[in-house]
């Protein structure tokens, strides 16, 4: 455990920052052009030695020399010149003249995510991209087994690197010059920080994927279920905020806010004492830029228990409203709500305007709006254009999450939701997951390419799979070889096969598995959509769903969605939704579109409509009826059964372990030990790398602690 006597240092303290040169440093061109054209648009881009107004290429370490302001073009962009394109196109040529060219309002995505930060520039009217994308990574360490950490000065540092690196790649078209008008950020939620009283971080911070308050997470559960049995309720009687957890069912992610901060609280009470903020990733980087601190309602709404409506209206005389004062104080949790921002904004809203250090450290004018933004996920649901009452997107990846845009905040059992004032004040929208999808496709092309051979390409097993009729001749398959995340939380389900005869060859094992992903998402649409009946009375029920991801990469895959799942499925122009919705919020932050709709008609556009075939549809309505809703429950008890042989051989090195089950329970088992690797009887994970545990970040050869609990539930938001 960190020791809380010294002040952790940050990285600005290690390396230098970056300093605004001097005006005496100004060359006396510069000072010319400064004293004689006040009124003037000045702009200048320079490429020397990779350097565009002075915007270093970024870099990968961890530290960085200090960096000095010596170059003039350095000095002329922190004196806030706005930038223009290179005349004729390079580095000199023939120019047009400034009056024929087009300004083009310009606003700054930022996505700040798991492994690096990306910025993007984009036409703020129309969406298009006039800015290439600049990735730069930073580094995440694992002190435990479980644990995840992050610098967050590396946050800012990177974030820095990623803007000038985009801006660096403005000027393309020699006929348009560029005014950057706001810049908006979206970041991984539920990356929990601990700040000083100066706002200095404390500690490390907790990244959204760690899972070290797994038993702080059962606490929740369990102190809830408590009270509400003396009160003689219900949970959701009892704690209404505990509603988007299944119906107050549970289980609660070790993944959100509240458990981290109660970790922090009773692991760290030095740390915590010191405290004056306990905040995201999001409001840490807004305040970075603006010198305000304050929270975003999607972060609040979907991942704090907060009503995200209520907490709008905080302010000085009333900062917790929409809160869960109750939870806090059935948890001894009351000082929390003391140490949150003191205010909360919807996305879109204007956090504040670039500080003068900060406008130094982006190379932008200082007072450049910053607009508030919020978790990568949602953000992308913006970007996607999914923001009318029954619109439903899908993204993909290892696994998949399904999201359901709804007018009021309708809950039940087998979803996640629905977050009051979620993504945006007057919404609502409820979540759903597969915990294995994309990885299942990655195992099935491991397994047949074998060991040391050459590996199958993903399109030789589309076009064999292509050509097997619906159904597989009789094949279907369960895909939940990783647990069960919605509408059925199991975390001892795993894969399964019926059918299979010695016809079938890899191409039907491939189609199968593709196929039973589609049904599993036709589980969650089914179950979503349920869940919002009576919500959205007039509306009518979704039959398009947007789509974006690896899935969209298989036009086989896409087409199996669409059939199976009887809908629609919309693949837009640009599927990057995160960089596109944070500039999508900026836009409207910086008033280039009335409201996030209007902005949304504007800068995204459908390029591709998949349609479910009507002959193959016919085939997997009877499969999904008659097969597959019939299997996934009629196997359960045998998952239960086969879960005591898991783990290997009784003669293996054993440890009893304490662990927390998907219902807030604790369990015992028997830990084993393998050459390194850890498994655990009776069922509870296949090993500690399975994806439906919360402990997922475990490393094959780590240590397992003796003493850190293990949660088994779902993890949200784990599509990557």
């Amino acid at each position: 455990m960190m020791k809380t006597t010294t002040r952790w240092k940050t990285r600005r303290e290690i390396s230098s920052p970056r300093r605004a040169c001097a005006p005496s440093s100004l060359p006396p061109f510069a000072l010319l052009l400064l004293t004689f054209l006040p009124l003037v648009q000045i702009t200048v881009l320079a490429r020397t030695e990779g350097r565009v107004f002075g915007v270093r290429r970024a870099t990968t370490t961890a530290a960085r020399p200090p960096q000095k302001c010596n170059s003039k073009y350095d000095s002329l962009a922190r004196a806030n010149l706005p930038l223009r394109p290179p005349r004729g196109g390079g580095d000199g040529g023939i120019s047009i003249p400034r009056a024929a060219r087009k300004t083009v309002d310009v606003v700054i995505g930022i996505d700040g995510g798991t492994e690096s930060i990306r910025a993007c520039c984009f036409d703020a009217r129309t969406g298009r991209v006039v800015g290439r994308s600049h990735a730069v990574p930073y580094a995440t360490s694992h002190p435990q087994a479980g644990w995840a950490e992050q610098n967050p000065e590396d946050w800012y540092e990177n974030l820095c690197d990623a803007v000038r690196g985009t801006l660096a790649t403005l000027g393309r078209e020699e006929e348009e010059e560029y005014d950057v008008k706001a810049l908006c950020c979206d970041t991984t939620c539920c990356s929990v920080v601990a700040l000083s009283s100066s706002h200095e971080p404390l500690r490390p911070c907790l990244l959204w994927m760690d899972a070290r308050s797994a038993s702080q997470a059962a606490k929740i559960m369990d102190a809830a279920r408590s009270r509400a049995k003396s009160d003689g309720k219900s949970v959701v009687e009892a704690f209404p905020e505990l509603r988007v957890n299944c119906m107050g069912e549970g289980p609660i992610s070790a993944e959100w806010l509240l458990p981290k901060a109660m970790w922090i609280k009773e692991k760290e009470p030095e740390v915590w004492a010191d405290a004056e903020i306990i905040c995201e990733y999001q409001d840490y980087i807004n305040h970075r830029l603006t010198g305000r601190m304050v929270a975003s309602g999607c972060n609040a709404a979907a991942r704090w228990h907060h009503d995200g409506r209520e907490a709008l209206g905080q302010d000085e005389g009333n900062q917790n409203r929409g809160r869960p004062m109750g939870l806090y104080e059935a948890l001894g949790m009351e000082d929390l709500a003391g140490k949150l921002p003191r205010r909360t904004l919807a996305m879109g809203d204007v956090v504040g305007g670039l500080t003068e250090e900060a406008a130094g450290d982006l190379g932008l004018p200082a007072g450049t709006k910053v607009v508030q933004g919020g978790p990568d996920a949602f953000v992308g649901m913006i970007g996607l254009g999914t923001v009318q009452p029954r619109q439903m997107c899908l993204i993909t990846g290892s696994s998949h999450l399904h999201c359901l845009v709804s007018s009021s905040a309708t809950s039940a059992p087998g979803t996640w939701g629905a977050y009051a004032g979620a993504p945006l004040p007057h919404l609502n929208f409820a979540e759903g997951g597969q915990s294995s999808t994309g990885s299942l496709a990655r195992w099935i092309r491991n397994l047949v390419s074998g060991d040391g051979g050459e590996e199958v390409s993903y399109r030789v097993l589309d076009e064999e799979a292509s050509e097997v009729a619906p159904g597989c001749d009789g094949l279907v398959a369960l895909e939940t070889w990783q647990g069960s995340r919605t509408p059925d939380t199991d975390p001892l389900a795993r894969g399964a096969f019926v059918g299979l005869t010695l016809s079938h060859t890899r191409a039907h094992v491939f189609r199968a598995i593709l196929e039973s992903v589609c049904y599993g998402t036709r589980a969650c649409f089914d179950a979503l959509e349920a869940a919002a009946e009576g919500a959205d009375r007039g509306c009518e029920e979704s039959s398009e769903v947007v789509i974006a991801g690896g899935a969209t990469r298989s036009v086989l895959w896409l087409q199996l969605h669409a059939d199976v799942t009887g809908r629609t499925f919309l693949l837009n122009e640009n599927t990057d939704g995160p960089l596109l919705g944070c500039a999508i919020l900026a836009s409207v932050g910086a008033g280039i579109h009335g409201s996030v709709d209007e902005a949304v008609e504007r800068m995204v556009r459908r390029e591709r409509r998949i349609e479910p075939r009507a002959n193959a549809k016919k085939v997997y309505d009877r499969l999904y009826e008659e097969v597959y809703l019939k299997v996934r429950p009629g196997v359960k008890n045998v998952f239960q059964a086969l879960a005591e042989t898991r783990g290997g051989a009784s003669s293996l090195a054993s440890e009893e372990r304490e662990v927390i089950g998907s219902n807030g329970e604790p369990m015992k088992c028997s830990i084993q030990h393998d050459n390194g690797t850890k498994h655990v009887k009776r069922g509870l994970l296949n090993n500690l790398r399975d994806r439906s545990v919360e402990s997922s970040q475990l490393q094959q050869n780590d240590a397992l602690p003796r003493n850190a609990p293990v949660i088994v539930s779902p993890s949200l938001l784990a599509s990557d």
